[in-house]
């Protein structure tokens, strides 16, 4: 069984191979291959999570002992995360099968590779991995962001390039600054190394973790570091936006995992400085992005901000390593990557059937399908703010409740509640322009047909955070489950870390 540990990497990798050896002047070939290889990863994936509730295991290439070789970690966290990967990209594939993917040669290989990429940092065990498939999902991304044509996506591109070498090389100094203090990047023999550590190494390895953070927050779009995210999301293919989705995601583990497995003894006063970085920091990336769906002048903006918001409201949560807020922050990390992929989706939809127009919130031509999109656009709107019945509110509902016996408690509720409110507004003002205010003029022009396929995929996301409100118990459940190992992170340390290890100093 711990051999599937290691399926989720080397099965997109293999299929991305395979493209550029064989099918590379072949689309249907290429679709064949990658939708096969896709789908394969949920069952793989379900697999693992089964396997997961039976506690931790690691699985060594080349048979090293760790912490000195290259290890992959499967609980139920990681597995968990692999789940939801399987399912984005399954559906984001699809959705591009309708002609996204026709519009560049090598977008199926760039998916698989970023596959890759995402796959390996929710199962890697140490730090300078975690760094290496940051590198190879960063670098598909790449592709990805321009993959099609306009000089608009040139620019975004060169920005998310540009913001991303810079995290890249913070993150290499952080890495050489941990190892230089700790002689490890093995996160279960960082947990036992920091409690190790001196007052002198105690403030070296703190200034490390809060480079490393600065990097996690980079990727999580975090604010300051948010800036990037609106634009080049905004100017994504809609199937690459929708993988983008869990992007952020990917910071958002970083941050909770080296949180709770690495730093979780506080021995060099690293996690009380993570909790005082990362509450504010979270409360102020949702104001910000609550503002920027009120003040959006697109739906595409609109769509980036909301994950921007998610992000902040996830990390409110994800502060603290009490098992409630974990719990809740897992629920709506599940919650808002599937609302996002199903809004960056939906949007393209809604742009294609507005002609000229676009995305842009003004007037423009009658929607084929009003009725039924805008039934999606409720739903995507709803789950977005939070309301009732979909998760978005069960989510937040949770989060609240988690941050009761919390200090910054009323603040918390003051920002989440009031944010929730404000995008309630931002999204009613789009939904009025875009479905409310036809223009004559380009009404009687008529409007684009929109295929089924691309509806069918944003039903089933929509569908799915409704899934999750109806099965919301036992979905509970299993993160109680996960946030319960994350917060008591012994059981890591004993699957990684062999038991004679513990003696070597």
């Amino acid at each position: 069984m711990s051999d599937v540990v290691v399926l989720p990497i080397i099965l997109p990798a293999i299929a991305a191979t395979l493209m550029l050896v064989v099918a590379r002047e072949s689309l249907a070939l290429q679709r064949l291959v990658s939708v096969v290889s896709v789908a394969a990863l949920l069952p793989i994936s379900l697999i693992l999570l089964d396997a997961a509730g039976s506690g931790p295991s690691a699985y060594r290439l080349g048979n090293w002992t760790s912490p000195f070789g290259i290890i992959l970690v499967n609980d139920r966290l990681s597995a968990i995360m692999l789940v939801l990967t399987a399912v984005v990209s399954l559906l984001a594939l699809v959705y591009s099968l309708s002609g996204w993917d026709a519009r560049g040669r090598y977008f199926h290989v760039l998916f698989q590779f970023q596959l890759v990429g995402i796959n390996g940092a929710f199962l890697t065990g140490d730090l300078f991995n975690l760094f290496v498939f940051f590198e190879v999902m960063l670098i598909a991304s790449y592709g990805l962001l321009l993959h099609g044509d306009g000089p608009w996506r040139l620019k975004a591109g060169f920005q998310y390039v540009a913001v991303n070498l810079i995290a890249s090389s913070l993150f290499l100094i952080a890495v050489g600054l941990i190892y230089g203090v700790t002689g490890t990047l093995n996160l279960a023999h960082l947990n036992q190394r920091v409690a190790q550590l001196g007052e002198e190494d105690a403030a070296l390895l703190r200034t490390g973790a809060l480079l490393l953070f600065m990097v996690f927050a980079t990727k999580s779009a975090l604010v300051p570091l948010h800036w990037w995210l609106p634009g080049a999301y905004s100017a994504a293919p809609a199937p690459s936006a929708a993988i983008f989705a869990l992007l952020t995601k990917v910071g958002a583990y970083s941050i909770l995992r080296f949180h709770s497995v690495a730093f979780s003894s506080d021995a060099a006063g690293i996690s009380t400085s993570l909790q005082m970085l990362v509450l504010p920091a979270a409360a102020v990336t949702l104001a910000v992005g609550a503002i920027g769906v009120l003040a959006s002048r697109s739906l595409l903006q609109l769509a980036s901000y909301s994950v921007i918001a998610s992000m902040g409201t996830l990390l409110i949560a994800g502060s603290g390593l009490e098992p409630a807020q974990l719990s809740a922050a897992l629920y709506y990390t599940l919650h808002s990557t599937l609302i996002g992929a199903a809004l960056f989706l939906l949007v393209d939809i809604l742009a294609g059937g507005r002609g000229p127009t676009t995305d842009r919130l003004v007037p423009a031509a009658t929607l084929p399908r009003p009725g039924f999109l805008g039934g999606l656009f409720l739903l995507a709107a709803m789950a977005s703010i939070g309301l009732p019945p979909l998760s978005g509110f069960i989510g937040k509902v949770a989060i609240l409740d988690s941050l009761r016996s919390a200090p910054a408690a009323p603040w918390a509720w003051g920002v989440i509640l009031i944010a929730s409110l404000v995008m309630m507004v931002g999204f009613v003002r789009a939904g009025s322009i875009v479905f409310w205010q036809p223009s004559e003029r380009q009404s009687a022009t008529g409007s684009p047909r929109i295929a089924a396929a691309p509806i069918a995929v944003v039903a089933v996301l929509i569908g799915l955070t409704a899934a999750l409100s109806v099965f919301g118990g036992e979905v509970m459940t299993i993160l109680a489950a996960t946030a319960t190992e994350m917060a008591t992170p012994g059981r890591y340390v004993d699957a990684v870390l062999p038991k004679t290890f513990a003696e070597v100093p």
